[in-house]
C-alpha cells in the first residue's frame, strides 16, 4: 500500500463539466469537484472504495495508531476506505478479522474486515460490536457525520451529538493504553467533549490532513494513552 503526500502527486487534466439540462448547478459544482480531485484518481489506481482512505492514511503515517494485532473498530464504516487502510496496518486477516465496521447504509465485503449493516444510534449496537470484534479494541474510529443540511451551526450540533456518542462507546470498550479518533465539525460546543477527552486520555490533539477539503469545517480529533473506563473523574 502507497502512502500519500500533500497533493498526492497527480498531474492529471482539469476536467470541464458543462451543465445539462435537468441537473441542478450544484450537481454540477459537486460533479466537476470530483472529476477534478486529485485524491478521487489516486483512490481508484491505489484500490481505496473512497478519497477518505488518505485521511486516515496520514493521520496514521504521523500519530501511528494502527499497529500490527490490533483490534480495530470503525463507526460509520461505508464505503469501506477506512477499514481497507485499517485491516491492511493491522495485518487483518478473512480468518481472524481484527476489524469491525458499523453503517445502516450498505457496505461491500472488505477483505480482513466483519461488516455490521446496523445504525450505531441502535441500543444493542455496541454489544453487536463488542461481540463481532471478539475483545476489546485497541483503536476506535469515527468518521461519523449526519447528512448536511447547509445550516452550518445544525450541522454542527449533529455531528458533535455523533462525536459525544463516539466518545462514550470508545471510554466504555478501549483497552487501557488505546487510541480514539474521531471527526469532529468545528464550532464551539464541542470543548467540553474535548476537555473530558483530555482527563481520559494521556495526550490530545487535533489536525486536519492534506485529504480534508479545504472548505470543509472538519477536524479529527486524536485521543492516545486511554486512562481505563475505571478513571475517577474529578
Amino acid at each position: 500500500m502507497s502512502g500519500s503526500k500533500k497533493g498526492t502527486g497527480d498531474r492529471g487534466l482539469h476536467v470541464k463539466v458543462k451543465t445539462s439540462a435537468g441537473r441542478r448547478e450544484s450537481s454540477t459544482r459537486w460533479l466537476s469537484r470530483q472529476l477534478n480531485d486529485p485524491y478521487v484518481r489516486r483512490a481508484k489506481i491505489d484500490g481505496y472504495r473512497s478519497r477518505a482512505a488518505y485521511k486516515l492514511i496520514e493521520i496514521d503515517d504521523r500519530h501511528k495508531l494502527l499497529k500490527p494485532g490490533y483490534r480495530v473498530v470503525d463507526l460509520g464504516c461505508a464505503p469501506g476506505g477506512w477499514c481497507q487502510v485499517a485491516a491492511q496496518r493491522v495485518q487483518s486477516s478473512i480468518d481472524a478479522p481484527k476489524v469491525v465496521g458499523i453503517d445502516y447504509l450498505d457496505m461491500d465485503h472488505v477483505r480482513g474486515a466483519t461488516f455490521l449493516k446496523k445504525d450505531f444510534l441502535d441500543d444493542d449496537a455496541p454489544a453487536a460490536l463488542m461481540e463481532a470484534l471478539g475483545g476489546k479494541p485497541d483503536v476506535v474510529l469515527s468518521d461519523m457525520a449526519s447528512p448536511t443540511t447547509g445550516h452550518k451551526q445544525t450541522d454542527h450540533l449533529r455531528t458533535t451529538y455523533l462525536f459525544e456518542i463516539a466518545i462514550d462507546f470508545a471510554r466504555r470498550n478501549l483497552v487501557p493504553g488505546g487510541s480514539f479518533l474521531a471527526k469532529v465539525f468545528r464550532g464551539g460546543t464541542e470543548n467540553t467533549l474535548l476537555l473530558d477527552l483530555k482527563r481520559e486520555f494521556k495526550t490530545v490533539s487535533h489536525l486536519k490532513p492534506p485529504a480534508s477539503r479545504k472548505e470543509s469545517p472538519e477536524l479529527y480529533v486524536i485521543a492516545k494513552g486511554f486512562r481505563g473506563s475505571d478513571l475517577e473523574r474529578d
